[in-house]
């Protein structure tokens, strides 16, 4: 599976499927509101704001702890740090199930986010140091393959399992799930400083690494708008609003939504795959990061358009579009461990932690943004589908944007 620096191949392959878990639960968790939007939106008569903001609450504790959560991971390592956030995201979990208002299932988003905002970061943390740059970049492609595993379970197995057990004691499934990926992590991953022969030394009187340093780079200043609009709006579309658009713009049952997001997931799940098997060989053809997101980005945007355009009751293939739409997004998941690979690995827990804080605020801001761009044109007077175009093409025009301004002539990684 993988060819590793200072880990044998067996170790590396336990290590990664440990972490796999983890960040499986951590994406079903994220991704579980938009399959029980219909449900939550009955239950405690949500708004379009409320659902925004309910959903991006959980990326709202993500962002927060992103800047300490970098600083700890290059200090403690993966292992230590992952456990103490996994602990919250059992709390986060318990409390979700037994929520009973608003700000009750709020609190309880903000909880999960914080819980789960290391599972991604600590395996490319300890990866950036254990692996090679080809092996880097597949293993980041597939921890976001499994990824999308997660998001495939929240669909339609979620959905089949709502009249059967409700929604509440699903949260209890999942934080006794979240218990067992500990229990996996603490018995799998090696310690920080006993795999680590090729993390250079600081001398004794070397600065202390700080974020200042991070925000500086000019390639990481490069990619922010990108990550904002493009990275953050997909997660956004994916995890939230891709549903109620299938709902209310395109006619779709809550079945027939919970349908669409399964097949987009399993379509977001076969290209993290294929990124994975083909970006070793890409990169060796010249291919790298950059010239990729240059190419592939721009079919994102037209998809997108034609979602907005052609958007009535009747269109049936509106969760095809989302798919393909998702799929074109994919190729911005390729700067997460490229920006890993501008920095010395003694940096790379604080440089993927604010690329992450980034993403994440996007991720919350498109959601929230989102609904209440709907709610706002909604009490202009204006029809919901036309609220949601309205609100949809500007978040696109955002996209467009970010890409020009990482199109700009000033180019300090172009290997990359």
């Amino acid at each position: 599976m993988m060819t590793d620096l200072t880990l044998t191949r067996q170790t590396a392959i336990k290590v990664f499927l440990a972490f796999a878990l983890a960040y499986f639960l951590s994406a079903l968790i994220r991704a579980i509101t938009a399959t029980l939007s219909p449900t939550l939106t009955q239950e405690f008569a949500l708004t379009a704001g409320d659902l925004g903001l309910l959903a991006g609450g959980y990326f709202l504790g993500f962002a927060a702890t992103q800047l300490p959560l970098g600083a700890w991971l290059d200090r403690h390592g993966p292992k230590k740090v992952i456990l103490w956030f996994l602990a919250v995201a059992v709390l986060g979990c318990v409390a979700f199930s037994l929520a009973t208002s608003f700000v009750g299932l709020l609190a309880a988003r903000i909880l999960c986010g914080i819980g789960v905002s290391a599972c991604l970061m600590a395996p490319l943390t300890g990866y950036r140091r254990w692996f090679d740059p080809g092996t880097l970049l597949r293993t980041n492609s597939w921890m976001l393959m499994t990824g999308s595993m997660g998001m495939v379970a929240s669909t339609l197995p979620v959905q089949w399992l709502m009249p059967v057990i409700g929604w509440r004691p699903m949260f209890w499934g999942l934080a006794a799930l979240v218990l067992l990926s500990m229990l996996l992590i603490s018995a799998q991953v090696p310690a920080w400083g006993a795999v680590t022969p090729n993390a250079a030394t600081p001398a004794p009187d070397a600065p202390r690494p700080s974020y200042a340093e991070v925000w500086r780079n000019p390639y990481f200043r490069q990619l922010l708008p990108l990550a904002f609009f493009s990275y953050g709006g997909l997660v956004a579309m994916q995890t939230l609003w891709a549903a109620p658009w299938m709902t209310k713009v395109a006619g779709y049952s809550a079945l027939e939504a919970a349908a669409g997001l399964f097949w987009i997931n399993v379509a977001m799940l076969l290209t993290f795959w294929t990124w994975g098997l083909i970006n070793p060989w890409l990169a060796r053809r010249g291919w790298h990061t950059d010239r990729l997101v240059t190419v592939v980005l721009p079919f994102s945007f037209v998809v997108l358009a034609v979602i907005i355009i052609a958007a009535q009751p009747t269109l049936a293939w509106s969760g095809l579009l989302w798919a393909l739409y998702c799929v074109c997004c994919t190729v911005v998941s390729l700067t997460q461990p490229a920006v890993g690979m501008a920095f010395a690995p003694a940096m790379a827990g604080r440089a993927l932690s604010a690329y992450n804080l980034v993403i994440f605020s996007g991720v919350f801001a498109v959601q929230w943004g989102v609904g209440l761009g709907i709610d706002a044109l909604r009490s202009l007077g204006l029809p919901e589908l036309r609220a949601f175009q309205l609100t949809m093409g500007l978040f696109l025009l955002s996209c467009i944007a970010s890409y020009l301004y990482f199109l700009m002539p000033r180019r300090h990684n172009s290997s990359r």
